[in-house]
């Protein structure tokens, strides 16, 4: 087993993995799924395209140069993970090395396979958790090599804040028209692709998203990312369903990502995208308390600005300054206070409807 490393990153195009915001990448391709009845120059040229990169897993040798000049990192397949003279031709590609543990592979193989690839390629490799998505070991290979890893989110997109909590760099989701196995679902029927780490408060979505992407991704999350949201089940419907899958994703690094993932941006675009992932985290939880707020109102006997408990806000703020000691009781008692009457007001907007 590859020993505890220092924390690296891998650059896949203009991406970089494993240091900072953890990433979405919607461009995993696999050319075995065509059996070899496609070209791979003719499969790939399209797809590369777009601004995404693409993670390419090749059928056979034949595919590797088209991968080489086509893609920004190459698959090694958890189907064929044992198929050593393949990887050995993959991991010589000159490109990052993308490694997928096999189902029934340990800890110990996943990460000696990586550490062969390293050595037969210039070192720059990612690992691969996924479909079955074992956080658990995930976590532990990240841990114990060092290296970024990514959590293969297609077969269950309701696992994306799990996977960022579990410590993933990334989440992977099929290439647009790979999903849902509709191949004429190209990038010209949607948005321009996304390799990007998570933005703010939707900032990082594409801004020509549809509302009715938003309604599909909470659904998606609401139904744990379990099979499809019943709308995909119209072909019409599944550019959006990608969209919200997508979307789910997006949010779990955006959100998962700032309350979880240490960040030390070197720059201010990178400071200032930092701290809109960090806002869009805010917002999320003072909707969250908000509606919280508004249930008390309900019960409580004496509602409203005439029900506030002024000893229980006290010691609400001493409680955050353990947690922001930084920011101390002082300055944290205006911003409660006023998080609390923003929420009260709300709470009898409401009751007047």
């Amino acid at each position: 087993m590859s020993s505890t490393l220092e924390r690296h990153a891998v650059a896949v195009g203009e991406l970089l993995v494993g240091e900072g915001p953890a990433v979405v990448i919607d461009g995993r391709v696999s050319l075995r799924e065509r059996h070899g009845r496609a070209d791979a120059y003719e499969m790939l040229r399209d797809r590369a395209a777009r601004s995404a990169p693409l993670l390419v897993e090749p059928l056979s040798a034949t595919d590797l140069p088209a991968i080489a000049a086509l893609a920004g990192a190459v698959v090694v397949g958890s189907s064929w993970t044992r198929d050593i003279p393949l990887v050995r031709a993959a991991a010589g590609l000159g490109l990052p090395v993308v490694v997928e543990r096999r189902a029934a592979g340990t800890l110990e193989e996943w990460l000696g396979l990586a550490d062969y690839c390293a050595a037969e390629g210039d070192g720059q490799v990612i690992l691969c958790e996924g479909p079955s998505l074992d956080l658990g070991l995930m976590r532990a290979a990240r841990v114990a090599s060092g290296r970024p890893v990514l959590a293969d989110i297609s077969r269950n997109v309701g696992l994306s804040a799990a996977a960022v909590a579990a410590g993933a760099d990334g989440l992977l989701l099929p290439a647009p028209s790979q999903r849902a196995g509709n191949p004429a679902s190209s990038s010209g029927n949607r948005a321009d692709a996304s390799t990007r780490p998570g933005g703010a408060g939707g900032a990082g979505y594409r801004n020509g998203g549809t509302d009715s992407a938003g309604v599909l991704a909470r659904e998606f999350a609401a139904a744990g990312g379990d099979g499809l949201p019943k709308v995909m089940t119209d072909p019409g419907a599944i550019p959006e369903a990608e969209e919200a899958a997508l979307r789910v994703a997006e949010e779990a690094v955006t959100v998962v990502g700032a309350l979880l993932r240490p960040e030390e941006p070197a720059t201010l675009p990178e400071c200032r995208d930092a701290i809109d992932r960090v806002d869009a985290a805010l917002a999320t939880l003072l909707e969250r308390r908000a509606a919280l707020a508004g249930t008390v109102q309900r019960i409580k006997p004496v509602g409203g600005f005439a029900g506030r408990d002024l000893d229980r806000e006290r010691a609400l703020v001493r409680r955050m300054a353990s947690r922001a000691p930084s920011l101390g009781e002082p300055r944290l008692a205006p911003i409660m206070n006023a998080v609390i009457e923003a929420g009260l007001h709300l709470a009898e907007e409401r009751a007047r409807r």
